[in-house]
């Protein structure tokens, strides 16, 4: 190599320094919340040629991770702007997210006519999302957040939203789960769109009057061109009331382990196809499920399951409204012990939360006995059904004083509650 090529490419790399540099110092637009279990961006979107007046995201990044294979995106339903930020400090998709190392995006759109100006990508929503996971991308210094496949979640009017999405970028999208969609969804999907593994829940015409034909008309129009498409009607609740993301999180991680690129933090472009040979099918009438080679009735009027378990899980979904969690929380980790004086000791700890079913408590032991639980009374961290919104989202310091005379011998430990009342391993302090 001449000097004259090594200087051309020390140019290049200068300039691309300066550049991004230079980005970084034009956004004024944002800031850095920490949480314990990672990074949230807030950024501010505004364009005069936007019809939404304003785009808020918070973008949760876990802590240590350099590169993101994929991006949930928590969209709000209509006259729920404020509140979608809350997905990025929820302790249950930041569990998620660190499994699979991806980022959570929780927008806010903000409109005078509410989701009737932002519901389509063409209103300034798509351009707002991209430019922000662009602008994140340099900030977090991860290049992989501006073109890592996405998985898409709405519900209502962000249902309607999240399938425009799937429409206009079918390519970007690795699954769907379209939570009560209203505002009269149909599309004209392309092709590509077959390819998407979606899920759409609805309540019916008696819980959800205003949005459960878009759901059946949605589900009907991506089956009959062999859509990978499943439809879960919980009777006995409505249209504001549904634990979805107990099916949403299994159905993700189900098309994840599919359709994920093999090489970490490659783009949309590497997703892989899903394996169609491990497809189930669900009877929306009977809820019996097949294998999709041995299901006996017409194919396209049953529900696409990526796999058995997704199966098995849809028909629990529908027949009681939630997935049971039949496995223990991870257990505490790096207890920690500070005495104050002689009679009261600090407790310290970290934790993840059950990616099934987060954290509802903590439970303080004494020499095996229970004596304490943290927070003394409520939960931890709940969520609203209501948009599947986390509250609180101050979450408090896992830090706590219990009475220990300085010449108890009781061995202290402390154990982990999740939201179906199981427990995890107790961590002693060594």
């Amino acid at each position: 190599m001449n000097r004259y090529s090594i200087f051309f490419i020390y140019l290049i790399l200068q300039v691309s320094n300066l550049t991004a540099r230079g980005q970084q110092r034009e956004l004024t637009n944002y800031k850095v919340d920490m949480t314990a279990n990672g990074k949230v961006y807030i950024i501010t979107q505004k364009k005069a040629e936007y019809k939404i007046d304003s785009a808020r995201y918070a973008v949760f990044i876990p802590e240590g991770v350099t590169s993101i294979n994929g991006i949930l995106i928590h969209q709000h339903g209509c006259t729920m702007e404020g509140r979608g930020m809350a997905t990025a400090y929820d302790v249950q998709y930041q569990a998620f997210a660190k499994k699979f190392q991806l980022a959570i995006v929780g927008p806010d759109l903000f409109a005078k006519n509410n989701c009737h100006d932002w519901k389509t990508p063409a209103s300034g929503s798509a351009d707002a999302l991209l430019t922000t996971l662009s602008q994140i991308s340099i900030l977090a210094k991860i290049p992989s957040l501006k073109n890592v496949p996405w998985l898409l979640w709405g519900h209502s009017g962000g249902g309607y939203w999240s399938q425009a999405m799937m429409a206009a970028y079918p390519e970007r999208v690795m699954a769907l789960f379209s939570y009560s969609p209203g505002l009269d969804a149909s599309f004209n999907y392309p092709k590509e769109a077959m390819q998407v593994p979606v899920m759409i829940r609805y309540a019916g015409p008696e819980g959800d009057a205003c949005c459960w034909e878009s759901a059946v008309r949605t589900f009907e129009e991506l089956r009959k061109s062999d859509g990978m498409v499943s439809i879960a009607l919980t009777r006995y609740q409505n249209h504001n009331y549904s634990f979805v993301r107990y099916m949403a999180i299994p159905f993700f991680e189900s098309v994840m382990q599919q359709r994920m690129p093999e090489k970490p933090g490659a783009g949309f472009m590497a997703m892989r196809k899903i394996d169609r040979s491990k497809a189930w099918l669900g009877d929306t009438a009977s809820l019996n499920i097949y294998s999709e080679k041995s299901y006996p009735g017409k194919m396209l009027g049953a529900s696409w399951l990526p796999d058995s378990l997704t199966a098995v899980k849809w028909r629990e979904f529908i027949v009681s409204g939630t997935i049971v969690d039949r496995t223990a929380p991870p257990a505490p980790y790096e207890l920690q012990l500070f005495r104050r004086h002689n009679m009261t000791v600090e407790l310290s700890w970290k934790a993840d939360a059950d990616i099934e079913s987060g954290i509802s408590h903590f439970n303080i032991y004494k020499g095996g006995h229970l004596v304490g639980r943290f927070p003394s009374s409520g939960v931890y961290q709940g969520f609203d059904t209501n948009g599947d919104d986390a509250y609180p989202l101050s979450l408090p310091e896992l830090r706590t004083d219990i009475s220990l005379p300085w010449n108890d011998s009781g061995k202290i430990s402390i154990s982990t509650v999740n939201h179906f009342g199981l427990e995890s391993a107790k961590t002693e302090l060594p």
